[in-house]
């Protein structure tokens, strides 16, 4: 049972209570995830340490080449930021997507980061942006590429009990440079997706020039179609390349059955349909 409920003012303060309690306190900000984790018995904790009143983690801003979203800034913010649906547009549109309107008033980027599930839709948007995370500790600061930071479902390399998430931050996309984000779910409302896509392709001289193709549920984390990636770069920019990167990352990605989501056969099948969706939009903006 949680027996205390702190709103520190500060990091500096965030963590000493942590290192306080000793593993019986843990970070909350919106808990749309953590308090149902918490009644359900598969998290445990004596004390929760609110961060949502600490100034420097909220926020939207582009600066030294970046632009940085604080991580108890909310999915509607993020989705309603002028900045993010100019310079990174699938990650608006990602943060749209989650749940209803109550859960993205209150759910946080850094919690659905923590949360650690492979088709968390900001985070599928995030792994396509290259981003890094911003992680507080006692030991300082450190920053973590996203393809690092989860390591299995429901894990990450973020221990809330002794440790809090600052921020994230990726480049803003440029000249000839377009991205797109496409989710397959059931005709219901606060759905988990079946599949999820976030891609960002750049071209140059009529070749892309870059190329991420990120893709959720089809594995243990956020999943990057690396060959279909490796591909497209220096490929023309044309269907025929759009197909054959799909049909790789449709070779790539292990879905595996569910009753949620469907049979692996199907869900392997749209994945090449999505990619290919996403690639034509993301070229198209470009």
């Amino acid at each position: 049972m949680v027996e205390e409920y702190i709103f520190p003012q500060s990091i500096e303060e965030a963590l000493e209570i942590l290192e306080r309690y000793n593993g019986e306190a843990r970070i909350i900000a919106g808990g749309t995830d953590l308090v149902l984790q918490l009644r359900r018995g598969e998290v445990k904790a004596r004390v929760l340490v609110d961060i949502t009143r600490i100034p420097e983690l909220k926020g939207i801003k582009e600066e030294d080449g970046f632009i940085w979203v604080g991580a108890t800034t909310t999915h509607q913010e993020v989705a309603e930021s002028p900045l993010i649906q100019a310079k990174a547009g699938l990650l608006a549109k990602a943060c749209r997507s989650v749940g209803s309107l109550q859960i993205r008033n209150v759910g946080t980027i850094g919690g659905n980061l923590v949360n650690a599930m492979p088709a968390a839709d900001s985070a599928i948007a995030l792994a396509a942006l290259d981003a890094e995370v911003e992680v507080a500790g006692k030991e300082g600061i450190r920053w973590i590429p996203i393809t690092q930071f989860h390591e299995d479902v429901g894990k990450c390399c973020v221990n809330p009990c002794l440790e809090l998430v600052k921020g994230v931050r990726f480049r803003p996309l440029g000249e000839n440079e377009g991205s797109s984000f496409q989710r397959l779910a059931r005709r219901q409302a606060l759905i988990l997706p079946i599949l999820n896509v976030g891609v960002v392709v750049g071209w140059e001289e009529g070749k892309f020039s870059r190329a991420a193709i990120a893709i959720g549920p089809v594995a243990p984390v956020p999943f990057r179609a690396r060959k279909a990636e490796e591909y497209l770069k220096g490929s023309p920019v044309s269907p025929e390349s759009i197909e054959e990167a799909s049909r790789l990352a449709q070779e790539e990605a292990q879905p595996r059955s569910s009753l949620l989501r469907g049979s692996a056969e199907y869900r392997k099948d749209m994945v090449r349909v999505l990619v290919r969706r996403a690639l034509m939009e993301a070229a198209k903006l470009a």
